[in-house]
């Protein structure tokens, strides 16, 4: 700057002195700034540093003496080739739009899996690390391997419902009969804290470290953090109990089995959709990776997927694919597959999604 105040003076005109003596001083102003915020930063400071030598090492150095050599490192260059393009960004978010149309979803069946639990079943989840939890309606959970073999059932007392993951080792259950819900450590098969609530809960679901639990005496959905604490109070209506429920992105989803209808609210207990078209009795539900929501219709053995702003739906799996009394779906979305239980507890459906 030294340098260029130096020709900004002496050889140029007082307009060209003027704007270079301006912009010079944005770039002092600009350093002064920088120096500033280093008055505060730990950058700036002096450190002492001292290290005191193991005794011990002295008798490791005399013994490697002898030695001439501890390796050898080897470098290995090549040549890799680069293809760039200006437009991926605008590529990558055309090609997710498509993908996110229900119109280009197809769902395939892999593999029927027996898994004899012969229960009726209430809730299902995939865990972070591929294998399932199956919950019995009022009864025992069941860990499943990723294969769907019964690895055991959780020591957790009581008539569970509904499950959700929080962490990879932690899941919340709830426990309508003692309006509780439970934390369970599966690491150390341990129940870490019980949160207790004035109502009989049902359906569960962890999003952004908070849970959205169905009470079903004043058709409410409420927000708690994982103390129990109240953080928001959503009134919906149901003609049924609020056992099957979804959060996420700030929303709220839930299916009505008897009122034959899927809804949407925000967290200021806005409706932003309802869905009732040519449903029988939705009863489990997930997301895709885009936000669809995918829906268990139990009555008429079918899968179907609405989009996510509830205007349209789609078949996936119909009647005339024999996926007996579907009841529950779990999605793992870093696979884009997820398993099916029926309301019996007799099989899992190991099933595929596909944005083609």
């Amino acid at each position: 700057m030294k340098e260029h105040l130096h020709a900004v003076t002496t050889n140029t005109s007082k307009l060209q002195s003027f704007l270079g003596l301006h912009q010079i001083e944005q770039q002092v102003h600009q350093c002064q700034r920088y120096v500033e915020d280093l008055e505060n930063d730990e950058r700036a400071k002096e450190f002492d540093i001292k290290m005191k030598q193991n005794d011990e090492i002295e008798k490791i150095l005399s013994k490697l003496e002898s030695l001439e050599s501890l390796g050898e490192v080897m470098v290995v260059r090549t040549e890799t080739g680069f293809s760039r393009e200006t437009s991926v960004r605008r590529k990558a978010q055309v090609e997710s739009r498509e993908q996110s149309n229900i119109n280009n979803m197809t769902m395939n069946i892999e593999t029927k899996i027996e898994i004899n639990i012969e229960e009726m079943i209430s809730d299902m989840i995939c865990l972070m690390d591929g294998r399932v939890i199956v919950v019995e309606e009022g009864g025992k959970v069941n860990l499943l391997t990723s294969d769907g073999k019964l690895q055991k059932q959780l020591p957790i007392p009581g008539g569970a419902w509904s499950v959700t993951q929080i962490n990879q080792n932690t899941i919340a259950i709830t426990y309508p009969c003692e309006r509780a819900i439970k934390i369970f450590n599966m690491e150390n098969a341990k129940v870490t804290k019980v949160i207790t609530l004035d109502k009989e809960c049902c359906g569960l679901s962890f999003y952004n470290n908070s849970l959205a639990v169905g009470l079903d005496s004043d058709d409410e959905i409420r927000i708690i953090d994982l103390e129990g604490n109240t953080l928001k109070s959503i009134p919906v209506e149901s003609k049924s109990y609020l056992e099957n429920l979804v959060y996420c992105n700030d929303r709220v989803i839930y299916s009505d089995n008897s009122g034959k209808a899927v809804y949407c609210y925000d967290e200021s207990g806005k409706q932003i959709w309802q869905y009732t078209q040519d449903l029988s009795g939705p009863s489990g539900l997930c997301t895709d990776t885009y936000g669809n929501i995918i829906v268990v219709e139990l009555r008429s053995n079918r899968i179907i997927v609405i989009s996510k702003d509830g205007q349209n739906s789609k078949v996936l799996i119909s009647e005339e694919d024999e996926l007996e009394n579907p009841r529950c779906i779990c999605f793992k979305h870093n696979e884009s597959a997820g398993f099916i239980c029926d309301y019996s507890g007799t099989y899992l459906a190991k099933f595929n999604l596909s944005y083609k």
